[in-house]
């Protein structure tokens, strides 16, 4: 939903009428994955995407009465239903899709979501997946919408809690109170973007810094030289740090999606500053040279203290084998690195392959435990 987000706030302030299709599930290859959503307005004007295409129409029209009626709907498109190919889910796998109406509730949740996305602060939405289309905000430590249960209000604020923790979207379950009264909800959680730090003010880091926009991390430029760290050099950086790198890293708070690219190609940088990126929970490790120098590289660090388990995730020479030259071409190769290691997949041609082309949502995507 964040990529349409901006446009349902505007919609609410121009009172134009809506329903937004959210994907809360999906089974086997399919396209794209719960959280992504969207939007029908009363005037047929569409945003967003849940299926790269291949269901879109069907989902307009059901949102034209979702609109005129008020009243949500749950649909599941996959290629064992009848009308599979009829609406055009011919990728192999199934979605579960949750079309709910506008409301005044949702409207008011929307702008508070849109303010925390805005300032990078996490921010979670739920829907009830019933009749009553319940919506939930769970931002700081508040719980905004209630079921009438203060037990259950407190078993589902405690679930979202989890889920936004872990930055996971998915389906819950929730369970508590004297009748022990249960509900379903669907969990979307807006974590802030993840960190992507750039080591070294190369022409090759520039090309990296737009990637990893592309990519939408929040990027930080790097160097102890103030006279290459600039923002005219790296206009499109979020952050630009003049200070050595292994004492910026080390103040820094850092979870297991952040990606690390030491391109500092200098010993006296990049040693002190792999010894402390490798004993860090974070998601990618990679720095440039050649392999000579990623060979003398090893050496230094084993003689600091790294061992095979914490050499084994750096990711030197960095990026792709695909014959990049340019630092756009290097750009794109490291951040397939980066896509890969992330989604434990091999890089290799697809057509090599025999696993499903969409990676398998995260187990903690589906979870639905209970809280109790």
């Amino acid at each position: 939903m964040r990529e349409i987000l901006d446009q349902l706030v505007k919609w609410n302030r121009e009172h134009i009428s809506y329903a937004v299709a959210t994907v809360v599930q999906t089974f086997g290859s399919a396209p794209l994955g719960p959280g992504t959503a969207m939007a029908v307005s009363e005037d047929r004007v569409v945003v967003g995407s849940i299926s790269g295409g291949c269901i879109e129409a069907a989902v307009v029209d059901i949102a034209e009465d979702v609109i005129s009626t008020g009243r949500s709907s749950y649909q599941r498109f996959g290629v064992s239903d009848d009308d599979a190919f009829a609406v055009g889910l011919t990728c192999g796998g199934t979605i579960e899709v949750l079309i709910s109406p506008h409301t005044p509730v949702l409207a008011q949740m929307l702008d508070k979501v849109q303010q925390s996305v805005a300032t990078h602060a996490p921010v979670a939405l739920a829907t009830t997946l019933d009749s009553t289309n319940a919506t939930h905000l769970l931002l700081g430590d508040v719980l905004h919408g209630s079921t009438g249960d203060a037990d259950l209000d407190l078993a589902i604020e405690i679930r979202m809690a989890g889920m936004l923790d872990a930055g996971s979207t998915g389906i819950a379950e929730c369970s508590a109170g004297e009748h022990c009264r249960t509900v379903r909800l669907f969990v979307n959680s807006f974590a802030p973007p993840p960190r992507m730090i750039v080591f070294g003010a190369i022409d090759f880091a520039r090309a990296i810094t737009r990637v990893g926009k592309l990519l939408g991390y929040h990027v930080t430029l790097c160097d102890a030289r103030p006279v290459f760290a600039t923002r005219a050099r790296f206009p499109e950086a979020d952050d630009i740090v003049v200070d050595w790198p292994h004492r910026y890293l080390q103040a820094q708070r850092l979870d297991s999606r952040a990606a690390l690219c030491v391109l500092t190609h200098d010993e006296k940088f990049d040693v002190p500053l792999l010894e402390r990126a490798l004993r860090l929970d974070v998601g990618y490790v990679g720095a440039m040279g050649s392999r000579r120098t990623c060979r003398n590289r090893e050496r230094e660090l084993r003689l600091l203290g790294l061992g095979d388990t914490e050499l084994s995730r750096l990711h030197a020479p960095i990026g792709l084998d695909i014959g990049g030259r340019t630092p756009a071409e290097t750009a794109i190769s490291i951040a397939a690195e980066i896509i890969a290691a992330r989604e434990g997949r091999t890089g290799n041609p697809l057509r090599q392959g025999q696993s499903p082309i969409h990676a398998r949502i995260r187990e903690a995507a589906h979870a639905t435990p209970r809280c109790q």
